[in-house]
């Protein structure tokens, strides 16, 4: 830690992400993962100090969530859900030119697997809703404070679990903002926040071929390997469509306008990709993706197995969830098995209404002159589990940017880092959007 940025003049939102990302909470999927559990203790602590009666909930050992709830100065307004996730994508220190889980401070920035996904933003939560409080303040409304387990997992053993058998905690809630939206993009010299207003739906499917096992030095056309490579090969290559929905319409729209460009006459995919490092991370939203990511078959060398699997990452857009599933088994062949593994729904919600209003309200207010532009996310939250309560959920953790910043390429990637006065600028937009909606 260098001195300007001693333990002394850290701040606490800073502190507290800092010592969150310090604990290994791993998630490698699947119900494998470093517990949650002493991250939830520290969370429960905190909130406990603050004077709130949190319920730590354990769906499996050590697989642990945090909820309270914060009483406003209005009870007859609807609640408002502020939620993240305790777990992280695992890490290789070896990749790494820092230890993923010292939550190391240096050049301006902290370090460390989850500073972007996302503990910082349950950082951010934490502190804003303690400045209310030790201030004598309460937020506008009632807040459900809520730390989930198992987010990277589809939420199996966090929010998933919690919605279906305690529903109750997130009674009269209409409301929930979390993870990937808020930050800020470079566009042409204008500084933008992405509102997230939608995520693709998900899939995780694993493909199984078959064949008849042999020794390796045959003359051998049932191979199993084979088939599977050749189905995956054609579903990696395929070209799902460009198709826009409202929210990515009206994206593409502003992005044109703010570059002085014609939509009709440049295509969504060529405007998104003029964002620079942040238009990869858009460009995923234009259309549906399959994308192989695990293979697994035989067992010795000189042995051709009789059965080989693939796992594909499924991300439909909302409207294509009914059909992806069909045309993935027309591409990949009839002698293909498919099998489900996880699937989640696909949201999308207008841009409009009271807590967007607000939303943008606080940015501007923090940054003037700023552009407050909707988005579709690419991947997922836990606002889909919400969603089954009727919570409609918006991405919403702020943070101001340098233009420069490859931020989505932090997301699960090597060197995850956050800007100091990026978390103060999220923690006052924070304070901010409690005391105001």
């Amino acid at each position: 830690m260098s001195p300007e940025t001693s333990e002394q003049t850290l701040s606490e939102t800073a502190r507290v992400a800092r010592d969150l990302i310090r604990f290994d909470t791993s998630n490698r999927g699947g119900g494998d993962a470093e517990p949650e559990r002493p991250a939830a203790e520290y969370v429960a602590a905190y909130l406990r100090d603050l004077g709130l009666e949190p319920e730590i909930i354990e769906t499996d050992p050590g697989r642990a969530s945090v909820v309270a709830r914060v009483r406003g100065a209005d009870p007859a307004l609807p609640a408002l859900v502020l939620h993240g996730h305790l777990d992280v994508v695992p890490a290789d220190p070896a990749n790494w030119t820092v230890d993923p889980f010292a939550g190391v401070v240096k050049d301006g920035m902290l370090w460390g697997r989850g500073a972007v996904d996302m503990k910082d933003m349950d950082a951010m939560i934490l502190t804003a809703i303690a400045e209310l409080l030790r201030g004598g303040e309460r937020p506008r409304r009632d807040v459900v404070l809520a730390f989930f387990a198992d987010e990277e997992n589809g939420g199996v053993y966090g929010a998933q679990h919690l919605v279906r058998h305690r529903p109750e905690l997130f009674a009269g809630a209409e409301t929930a903002i979390s993870e990937v939206g808020g930050y800020s993009i470079d566009i042409d010299g204008t500084r933008a926040y992405l509102v997230q207003t939608g995520e693709k739906s998900l899939e995780w499917i694993r493909l199984r071929a078959r064949g008849t096992a042999a020794h390796g030095s045959r003359v051998w056309h049932d191979n199993a390997v084979t088939r599977l490579a050749e189905a995956i090969a054609a579903l990696g290559r395929h070209e799902w469509p460009v198709t826009l929905t409202d929210t990515t319409r009206d994206l593409v729209d502003a992005i044109a306008g703010i570059l002085g460009e014609d939509p009709h006459e440049v295509t969504p995919e060529d405007l998104v990709l003029r964002l620079g490092k942040g238009g990869g991370f858009i460009q995923a939203s234009l259309r549906s993706t399959s994308n192989p990511t695990v293979l697994q078959a035989g067992y010795k060398h000189n042995v051709i197995p009789d059965t080989a699997e693939a796992l594909v990452d499924v991300r439909a857009l909302p409207a294509d969830q009914a059909t992806i599933l069909d045309q993935i088994r027309a591409i990949v062949g009839d002698d293909i098995e498919l099998e489900q593994v996880h699937s989640d729904i696909g949201l999308e919600v207008p841009f409009s209404g009271e807590l967007v209003d607000a939303m943008t309200a606080c940015l501007q207010r923090a940054d003037p002159g700023a552009r407050v532009l909707p988005y579709l996310l690419s991947g997922g939250t836990d606002n889909k589990s919400l969603a089954r309560l009727g919570i409609t959920g918006y991405g919403f953790a702020p943070l101001r940017l340098p233009a420069d910043l490859d931020f989505p390429g932090m997301f699960h990637g090597v060197d995850e880092r956050v800007p100091l006065d990026a978390l103060e600028f999220g923690h006052a937009v924070l304070v901010d959007l409690l005391r105001t909606y």
